[in-house]
């Protein structure tokens, strides 16, 4: 059996995808249906700033197609504190914003840390202990992003995999001390990919891209699978991930 694979990217609101994602001419609001027609998810980055109203999630769930997801990057009220234990307030105003208002659009939350942060298992242990398995009747599923070396550890796998978390697969070349953590943890993977460059028309080669989908399809193999080109030259992620799902079909 081979489990959904999401492809997109981060955000919609890109002034420089104007005209060249978007057509020319396409109004504001309607950029998102648009995003929405031609990838299969997104991951909401606003989030990590601020918060949204239940309206706005509302909006977003109906102007998106059956079967696409948003991915949902959380506060960095939440990650961002020297005891992780100690953020249970910042944890239930991001988590009671009105995200569950996208209902079965929503997929999992992207909880990411600082480079700074360094992996320490009574910390994190005391996170992953705050993070509820539903809201409002929906599931949810948690990705942990971490950018220290520390983080490449077993000990670290084993403690994701004993609460059912993802670990995130980023991939970013400018940032070589980051660790790429490929481990089966969940029961569905996530991954942000940080390498597009300006002069390929599509983010990536033909071949890069390739590996990509051999990478994505071998997950999928596993269970269900979420991949953004996010960063890197973002004015070419939305073509990335457009022949990314054109390699899979």
């Amino acid at each position: 059996m081979t489990h959904p694979i999401h492809i997109g990217v981060g955000g919609w609101t890109f002034e420089p995808w104007r005209g060249i994602f978007y057509p020319e001419g396409l109004v504001q609001k309607r950029e998102l249906e648009y995003a929405a027609s031609k990838l299969t998810s997104i991951e909401i980055n606003g989030t990590y700033y601020s918060t949204f109203k239940p309206d706005s999630w509302r909006k977003w769930r109906d102007e998106t197609p059956e079967g696409f997801v948003f991915s949902v990057k959380a506060s960095r009220y939440c990650t961002n504190r020297k005891i992780l234990s100690d953020g249970g307030e910042s944890f239930e105003k991001f988590l009671s914003q009105g995200l569950t208002e996208l209902g079965d659009r929503l997929g999992p939350i992207n909880w990411q840390f600082m480079g700074t942060k360094k992996f320490d298992p009574e910390d994190f242990e005391g996170f992953l202990k705050l993070l509820p398995p539903e809201k409002d009747g929906l599931r949810l599923r948690h990705a942990l992003e971490v950018r220290n070396p520390s983080f490449a550890s077993e000990q670290f796998y084993d403690l994701a995999r004993k609460y059912g978390v993802a670990i995130v697969y980023a991939v970013d070349d400018e940032e070589p001390t980051w660790p790429q953590i490929d481990e089966e943890t969940s029961d569905f993977r996530y991954a942000r990919l940080m390498s597009s460059r300006e002069d390929e028309p599509t983010g990536m080669t033909a071949a890069e891209l390739s590996a990509v989908a051999d990478q994505a399809k071998a997950w999928a193999k596993r269970g269900e699978v979420f991949a953004y080109f996010i960063s890197g030259a973002k004015v070419r992620n939305p073509a990335a991930a457009q022949a990314l799902i054109a390699q899979l079909k």
